[in-house]
């Protein structure tokens, strides 16, 4: 499933294309063909996310995607061509005379009202790539809890946008112990996970690629800083994910393999429907 910073890209990336231009809404496949046609002629005024969630404000309408397991949502630019014909069952298509943007296998895609979306909203966490939200509302919730840390990164109620690369990942270079309670966690701990997530999860945005190895992270910090970074993230369409890194992490798959702080042997298990990969020998904070 798409982490966090997937959507805030994606809703970048529709923002840039289509952002105070009037679009043409359909719907090949026909599944969201009534709701297509109240969307046709409309302007985009401005596409967020919360989360996984996003949303679209066009006119007095409000596209609601939730993309799921498989759904994707490209977004094209036509460079003075016609738009191609669509591919497979696209459930909504936007199209301007600049671009293009398929929306294929979302697991939610509906128009909501105002009050509809803030009940979406309502029911998640606060989400580290939002500078204005407050760890502290997922820190009164994870304190009460009797469940692991590595369950709890991956409830939308308690952090919106995390999922199973970044629990991994941000678990290990902390060396936190993924089986640590809710109730056990220190707030130090949880503090240097929050701020963890919000430094990484920013450069997925950027480079449509989740980035932990600290090499890695720190050249694309670096890229951001100097500006280069906005040429790979204006080139992204959505499509595939980004390759301007090597796709390499410290634990995420690598169960059997030493691990690459203490060389023990990396262990996986399923926690919250996902599998966890982590080093049971140096992941011992709490």
């Amino acid at each position: 499933m798409p982490e966090g910073h997937t959507i805030h890209a994606l809703a970048h990336r529709l923002e840039r294309a289509f952002g105070g231009h009037v679009v043409e809404a359909s719907s090949p496949q026909g599944r969201f063909a009534d709701e297509a046609r109240r969307l046709d002629g409309e302007v985009v005024d401005v596409a967020d996310a919360v989360g996984k969630h996003l949303f679209v404000a066009m006119g007095d309408e409000t596209l609601h995607v939730h993309l799921g397991l498989i759904g994707s949502f490209t977004v094209i630019s036509l460079g003075g061509l016609e738009p191609p014909p669509a591919r497979g069952a696209v459930r909504l298509r936007l199209l301007s005379s600049a671009h293009v943007a398929d929306l294929r296998g979302p697991i939610t895609c509906e128009l909501v009202d105002a009050a509809r979306r803030e009940q979406i909203e309502g029911k998640l966490g606060p989400d580290p790539l939002d500078p204005t939200s407050d760890p502290e509302r997922a820190w009164s919730r994870i304190q009460l809890r009797r469940k692991a840390i590595a369950e709890l990164l991956m409830d939308q109620t308690i952090v919106a946008g995390v999922g199973n690369v970044y629990r991994c990942e941000v678990l290990h270079r902390l060396r936190v112990n993924p089986a640590t309670m809710g109730k056990q966690l220190s707030r130090k701990t949880w503090q240097a996970i929050w701020n963890d997530l919000s430094r990484l999860m920013p450069l997925g945005v950027a480079f449509s690629q989740i980035l932990t190895l600290d090499d890695q992270v720190e050249q694309a910090e670096a890229m951001v800083a100097e500006g280069t970074a906005m040429a790979i993230t204006s080139a992204s369409t959505g499509e595939r994910l980004g390759d301007y890194f090597e796709r390499r992490f410290a634990v995420y798959k690598r169960a059997g393999e030493p691990c690459p702080r203490c060389s023990k042997r990396l262990r996986d298990k399923e926690i919250a429907g996902r599998r966890l990969y982590w080093c049971a020998n140096c992941q011992k904070r709490r």
